[in-house]
């Protein structure tokens, strides 16, 4: 099976510091895979927040992850700070990636890198909803 292989752009717009606590850990002591997206989820907050959005309010509508793609590049561990990129590319009309790239904030060391696939949701009618044309603006799209 072929591997993954996220291709990022040259640097983020966004990015964000995130400690990593003890419950992020997994029996073998570093970052528990399935743990690592919800620091990736933490960032994406972020990233809304930081453009005057929440998840569930973009101009009227939400988002709804539809797909995820991760690229593992080394352990990280209890107490490390990551540093979380993120920026939004390759959209369509009802959605787009989160290209996003974590490392530890003293080494520089690459934990992580990938992609999360957005749709844009009305959670009102439960129906996938255009990209609004704001979001694009400000997000770099």
């Amino acid at each position: 099976m072929p591997r993954i292989e996220v291709q990022l752009p040259e640097r983020f717009a966004f990015a964000t510091e995130v400690t990593l606590y003890l419950s992020h850990m997994n029996y073998a002591g570093h970052l528990d895979n399935a743990l690592l997206l919800s620091v990736v989820s933490e960032a994406r907050v972020r990233f809304f927040k930081s453009l005057g959005y929440t998840e569930l309010d973009v101009e009227g509508i939400g988002i709804a992850v539809a797909d995820a793609a991760v690229q593992y590049k080394s352990e990280a561990f209890h107490g490390e700070v990551m540093v979380v990129g993120m920026g939004a590319g390759d959209f369509s009309s009802k959605g787009c990636d989160l290209l996003w790239s974590m490392h530890e904030k003293s080494s520089q060391r690459e934990v992580a890198r990938g992609k999360t696939g957005i749709v844009f949701f009305d959670y009102a009618s439960h129906k996938v909803a255009p990209v609004p044309d704001s979001f694009r603006a400000r997000s770099g799209g």
